[in-house]
């Protein structure tokens, strides 16, 4: 293993955003929470079951595009909605409507609190990028990049695949490893020399389906156990685990 915890064939690290540079999971699962409570109340009347951001975050949304969150958590309540379009109004009673619904409060809650970066993870991907191995950025977000720049992280990429590029390409989200496969390739890299970070179990999913050569499992909210039963090869709680402190 290398000085920055990695198989010494690996020659590229592709890093899911949430949750594994940025701190912005837990906003993503509050947003989730109150488009959901606020639809299960209309639609299933005041003691509708609500939506857990914890269990249901972490097996139907998390890591997934906005969409497929939406149809994968309602599915679990047996719920079908009409589709819609991507410009519905956030008050839509469709898939989409409510994905737009999740996105308006995630930005509202972004504005107001501001996105904080995992330290350990810049200072790891410094050490990353000192090495001579190239740098990715994978996420489902439509919002990556100015995330990114709000952080000032934007130059630590080499490639950036986040849910505009994957709709301008037609590529299927995690748990499909088509958005990993695409930064690699962008990269000039197979799989099997790349490194994929995450800390959503569909991002795991993702790693082990794609056939990357070192699956890094981020532990933040007590499921290693389930990172592991994914696919990851490791787990830590900070990327300073692994090493590479500048």
């Amino acid at each position: 293993m290398t000085q920055l915890g990695l198989p010494d064939t690996i020659q590229a690290c592709l890093f899911d955003l949430d949750g594994v540079v940025t701190k912005t999971a837990v906003v993503h699962a509050a947003a989730w929470k109150e488009t959901f409570d606020a639809f299960l109340r209309d639609h299933e009347g005041p003691d509708a079951r609500p939506f857990d951001k914890v269990a249901d975050y972490d097996e139907y949304v998390d890591g997934r595009p906005r969409a497929d969150g939406v149809r994968s958590f309602l599915e679990s309540r047996g719920i079908e909605l009409p589709e819609g379009t991507p410009d519905d109004p956030p008050d839509a009673n469709t898939v989409q409507g409510l994905g737009n619904r999740k996105n308006e409060l995630l930005l509202e809650k972004i504005r107001t609190d501001g996105v904080e970066a995992y330290e350990g993870t810049l200072r790891y991907l410094a050490a990353v990028r000192a090495a001579g191995l190239a740098t990715a950025i994978v996420s489902s977000s439509a919002n990556c990049r100015d995330v990114l720049r709000s952080i000032d992280a934007e130059d630590l990429f080499d490639v950036r695949i986040d849910g505009v590029v994957a709709a301008e390409r037609h590529l299927p989200g995690k748990p499909k490893p088509d958005t990993f496969l695409a930064a690699a390739k962008d990269l000039g890299v197979p799989p099997e020399r790349a490194a994929v970070y995450e800390d959503a179990l569909a991002g795991m999913d993702a790693g082990r389906a794609g056939g990357f050569g070192y699956v890094v499992g981020l532990d933040r909210t007590g499921q290693a156990d389930a990172l592991y039963a994914h696919g990851a090869h490791i787990v830590v709680k900070d990327l300073a685990e692994l090493g590479g402190k500048q």
